[in-house]
């Protein structure tokens, strides 16, 4: 067996593990007298959450194929502890031991901060430079400290996480974790209520429109013409793409589905012109297809 067969058994074991997990009763969030902190157009706003008592994980990442998205989870008195906004690894200002005597303490505030994926290191710098992954409520005596993750580069870049961080990833399972949080904003005002809460505004004239720009198409024929001739593996990020060339086989998921359309856009270093325009059409004709078909199901 080569290092990749090793790698593939040993994602497919973590997968795994992830849906056999047992379902735990978990701390949660008290969102009485909860409010965003700042303006509401600002970057980086914080959640006050003034009445939490329970001991919350204090950090939890999605890590997906375009951006990282972190979230975590400070105490009052942790906040008045900060002498500045960056702390370097040992800081005695900014340790374990502060973190978990704040515990007893109430309330608190929840912050969020985003990376771009192929900068993930910027995002390990920012966990390792405010010491979050040293405050984890996961961490005990004689255990190794855990993150919480969701997202294909949970697996993708777990061994990252140990090399640089020391820390294990603690694999929550994408679908699971969309269903939870749906079912965390979802609102039921009573039996047979209902309102229209969203059309789109994505159709034939959007990928005519683009369509046009991208390529100097003049007509919607063209475009069709066009795209019967593309090839979507050079525009668009897949599913293998963000989990290792691995298949997401709990929910179904191939690896060769669509993760995003024009994903690879992101990280390839090239300007508009080096993509051949029979490739951009037929990424933007499923993009946009594709989504008309969900809105419509």
């Amino acid at each position: 067996m080569n290092n990749k067969d090793t790698e593939e058994v040993e994602i497919e074991r973590e997968m795994e593990d992830v849906v056999q997990k047992k379902h735990i009763v978990r701390p949660q969030l008290n969102l009485r007298g909860a409010e965003i902190q700042g303006n509401y157009e600002e970057k980086d706003p914080t959640i006050l959450l003034p009445n939490q008592s329970d001991d919350i994980s204090h950090l939890a990442l999605d890590i997906g194929g375009s951006l990282i998205k972190l979230v975590y989870f400070s105490r009052h008195d942790q906040d008045r502890s900060k002498k500045s906004p960056k702390h370097t690894v040992g800081s005695s200002s900014f340790n374990r031991r502060n973190m978990l005597s704040a515990s007893s303490s109430g309330g608190g505030r929840l912050h969020f901060v985003n990376f771009e994926t192929q900068k993930i290191n910027e995002c390990l710098e920012f966990i390792s430079s405010k010491q979050l992954h040293l405050g984890s409520s996961e961490m005990s005596s004689g255990n190794s400290a855990t993150i919480k993750a969701t997202g294909g580069g949970a697996f993708k870049f777990a061994d990252l996480f140990k090399e640089k961080l020391g820390v294990s990833i603690d694999k929550e399972d994408e679908m699971d974790a969309l269903v939870a949080g749906a079912n965390f904003l979802l609102k039921v005002d009573g039996d047979g209520t209902f309102e229209r809460v969203s059309g789109t505004n994505v159709g034939g004239g959007t990928f005519w429109g683009l369509g046009k720009l991208l390529t100097k198409c003049q007509s919607f024929d063209e475009l069709l013409e066009m795209s019967q001739r593309g090839d979507i593996k050079a525009v668009d990020m897949f599913v293998g793409d963000i989990y290792g060339g691995m298949d997401y086989s709990k929910i179904g998921l191939s690896a060769t589905n669509i993760a995003s359309s024009f994903g690879k856009a992101i990280s390839e270093n090239k300007e508009l012109d080096d993509y051949r325009p029979e490739d951009l059409t037929l990424s933007l004709l499923r993009m946009i297809s594709y989504n008309i078909g969900q809105v419509k199901g």
